[in-house]
C-alpha cells in the first residue's frame, strides 16, 4: 500500500499550485471546477510519483489552529529534495524571497537533515535530503 495523495485547503488556489512549482518542482493538472459546489482543485504531482491536491471552496472556514504551535492532527508536509546542499540552498532562496524559516537546517536528534518553513498559507513544510 501507499497514500495516493494528501488534501489541503486553500484561500488562494493560484498563488498556492505556483508556489509548489516553482520551490519544489510540482507538476500540476487543470484546474478542476464544479460550478454547483464553487469548489476548485489542483493535483500537484512530484518527482516519485507523490500527489498534493490543493482545494479551494468559498464555504470553508478559516483555520483556528495558531501555525506558529503545535496542535493535534497534521504537523507537516516534508518534502526531499535529495541532498543537504540543496536543503541549505532552498531553504536561503526561500528565505529571501520573504517566506519565513521556522527552524533549520539543522540535523534533528534522529539524524535527519532539515529546514522548516511555512508556505504563503502558513501550513509547515519540512525541506529534508
Amino acid at each position: 500500500m501507499k497514500i495516493d495523495h494528501i488534501a489541503i485547503w486553500v484561500r488562494d488556489l493560484e498563488k498556492m499550485r505556483i508556489f509548489y512549482e516553482i520551490y519544489f518542482g510540482a507538476k500540476s493538472n487543470d484546474t478542476y471546477f464544479n460550478s454547483r459546489r464553487e469548489f476548485s482543485s489542483n493535483f500537484l504531482t512530484f518527482d516519485g510519483g507523490t500527489r498534493l491536491e490543493l482545494m479551494q471552496m468559498p464555504s470553508i472556514p478559516e483555520s483556528s489552529n495558531d501555525p506558529y504551535k503545535q496542535f493535534t492532527g497534521l504537523n507537516h508536509l516534508a518534502i526531499s529534495v535529495g541532498s543537504k546542499e540543496k536543503v541549505i540552498s532552498l531553504t536561503i532562496r526561500l528565505a529571501n524571497d520573504g517566506y519565513e524559516v521556522l527552524g533549520g537546517p539543522r540535523y534533528t536528534g534522529d539524524g535527519y537533515f532539515e529546514s522548516t518553513i511555512l508556505d504563503p498559507e502558513k501550513n509547515r513544510i519540512e525541506i529534508t535530503v
